[in-house]
């Protein structure tokens, strides 16, 4: 029986992926084998030593120690491209709202009293305040060409727009979704000079702090539009709010709202809203609930943050999954002691990731303790995992 502690009210759809002969999952338990949560901050928490993977029913990680995890060889799982429609969905309702000044008109609209025909015609005379242009008019730039960056980038060409994106670390699998219509710019700094409207899809790391720079947000046409849904400190705020104030941008559109931002006339905030429908917290439960389940029956990675993808089908004896520094020769030592144990290695695959290494072992017979206990005295050995045949 596997154990998992939900720090967050987790999708119906997702934990049913964990069948309940299984899987006990609850929000208080005791010796969890994993943690699923969503935006639950556990970089306080006292996270107990049983655990063996954490899943998170999201794309972003920033919530979760993922270092501390990766130095304890527990694998961090996320659900990348599992929210992306609904992102991009508020990333062009944002560009629209943006594009044809709806914020003002229906705070003026809102405003309005009297008689009916006092209202048509402080209409008359007001709506000339919240003229706008048309979304085929401008160009958008896309920075960070993932799972949501591409969709925004095609659906945007859909509505008539020029878009030019960015990313020097595009994946194949990203290249082969996007549109052939997307132009590609040779530089951030390129891109912010081309697009009368920018949208970040990027994580929040040290490199992409401050990204959106008041250098950059000068380098744009003026009356510009910049959209940040993917994390609060992409973009300078203070760069923002004084390009505002100037006039040199016409909107900033964010979901990760400030006391500061918040009091400003042209910026659009909504309220963390980019992966709210029911639809993405379903798809980012199942997803993640499948990823925890794979780890914790047959030690397979996949959509992890901080190990490599790796799987490879039961031999149908026993198996041993070790997670180590990536260091010459673990392999050697790991298949020295088998070998001294008489244990005949049926599989083996073995995978890194930058500063770590993880190895799925078959074998044809069952592992003593005293074994396994050998493995993991080995220096840079961070977990090790056994499942039985019949696990």
């Amino acid at each position: 029986m596997y154990k998992i502690l939900t720090l967050n009210n987790i999708s119906v759809k997702g934990l049913q992926r964990l069948p309940r002969e299984n899987y006990e999952v609850a929000s208080e338990v005791s010796h969890p084998d994993a943690v699923m949560l969503r935006s639950f901050k556990m970089h306080d928490m006292e996270i107990p030593a049983s655990v063996a993977a954490i899943g998170r029913a999201g794309a972003g990680v920033n919530n979760i120690p993922v270092e501390k995890m990766t130095n304890l060889g527990v694998p961090v799982f996320n659900a990348p491209g599992a929210n992306a429609n609904a992102v991009k969905e508020l990333v062009l309702a944002g560009l629209l709202m943006a594009s044809r000044n709806i914020n003002g008109a229906m705070k003026f609209a809102d405003g309005l009293d009297g008689t009916d025909a006092e209202i048509s015609t402080a209409v008359e005379s007001g709506k000339k305040n919240f003229v706008g242009s048309e979304l085929p008019s401008k160009t958008l730039g896309v920075i960070g060409l993932g799972a949501i960056g591409l969709r925004v980038a095609n659906a945007a060409l859909s509505l008539g727009m020029k878009v030019v994106g960015y990313d020097p670390l595009i994946s194949v699998q990203s290249a082969w979704q996007l549109s052939s219509g997307v132009e590609k710019a040779v530089s951030i700094d390129h891109l912010f000079s081309q697009c009368d409207a920018i949208s970040v899809h990027v994580p929040l790391l040290d490199a992409t702090r401050g990204l959106a720079s008041a250098e950059r947000i000068a380098m744009m046409p003026k009356g510009g539009i910049l959209v940040n849904l993917a994390r609060g400190g992409i973009c300078d705020d203070e760069a923002v709010l004084a390009a505002l104030d100037s006039g040199h941008l016409q909107s900033y559109v964010i979901d990760f709202p400030t006391g500061e931002l918040l009091k400003h006339p042209k910026v659009i905030s909504f309220p963390h809203l980019g992966a709210s429908t029911a639809e993405a917290e379903e798809n980012c439960a199942v997803m993640v609930a499948d990823s925890v389940r794979e780890f914790l029956e047959d030690g397979t990675v996949r959509n992890s943050v901080n190990f490599p993808e790796a799987f490879m089908p039961r031999n149908g004896g026993s198996r041993i999954t070790i997670a180590n520094a990536n260091v010459p020769n673990m392999v050697g030592q790991i298949s020295t002691i088998l070998a001294e144990s008489q244990l005949n290695i049926a599989d083996l695959l073995n995978k890194s990731r930058g500063d770590v290494a993880y190895t799925i072992i078959d074998l044809d017979d069952d592992i003593s303790e005293a074994t396994l206990d050998s493995i993991r005295a080995i220096e840079g050995v961070l977990a090790l995992r056994y499942l039985p045949c019949n696990s």
